[in-house]
């Protein structure tokens, strides 16, 4: 049987991902001492792993290097890229948020100028409330855009805030929650489809107990 081949999000994501997917019985003991690799072969079952980019998992799954992806939804949202989107993790858990400085008024209709990493899941929100916004792409950090008049306000993913808090800024929205998604490519899905299916079956038992605990 050729072996699963999943692409983890490296960083905080990847640690909740493989916990829960040990939960579900994949064997991730590989990971343990990652050092500087990132390709892990599992010697105890059919499965492979291999550590990216959030924004490179997308690429890998769609043309075909790897079968499941595990990445956050904002990286999904903010794509077009081919997939099919299986399961909501409900792991690494934040939200879009509109926020700026205490002064700053959301109900004043002029044409606003937005920061953020994300110019598409903007600009979407943006056309949904029928307010036309200049938008400037900000690879950094977005947060002193509105503190040096860069921008009236900013679009950024929020977990607890306290970035924001500490450079004086103020939630004003929170528009689309967030959470890692499995996705699957579509090659993957016709030629590995019982065990991509063994694997969600078994994820989805765990996040159901995991919300009763």
């Amino acid at each position: 049987m050729k072996p699963l081949r999943i692409a983890l999000t490296k960083g905080r994501l990847e640690k909740q991902a493989v916990e829960l997917l040990t939960q579900a019985g994949i064997d991730c003991s590989m990971l343990a001492d990652k050092k500087r690799k990132l390709i892990f072969q599992s010697e105890q079952q059919p499965v492979s792993f291999f550590l990216v980019k959030a924004v490179d998992v997308l690429t890998y799954v769609k043309h075909g290097a790897a079968d499941i992806g595990i990445v956050g939804r904002d990286i999904l949202l903010e794509s077009s890229s081919s997939y099919y989107e299986m399961l909501d993790l409900e792991i690494g858990k934040c939200s879009f948020c509109l926020a700026s400085t205490p002064d700053f008024d959301p109900t004043d209709y002029r044409r606003k100028t937005i920061a953020t990493k994300y110019p598409n899941i903007t600009a979407q929100y943006f056309r949904e409330k029928g307010q036309d916004v200049e938008i400037i792409k900000i690879e950094g950090s977005v947060e002193i855009a509105p503190l040096l008049g860069l921008a009236d306000a900013i679009v950024d993913i929020v977990e607890t805030g306290a970035t924001l808090h500490d450079n004086g800024l103020v939630i004003y929205e929170e528009m689309y929650p967030i959470s890692a998604r499995l996705i699957v490519g579509k090659a993957a899905l016709k030629q590995k489809k019982v065990q991509i299916f063994n694997l969600i079956d078994e994820l989805e038992q765990v996040i159901k107990e995991g919300v009763r605990k």
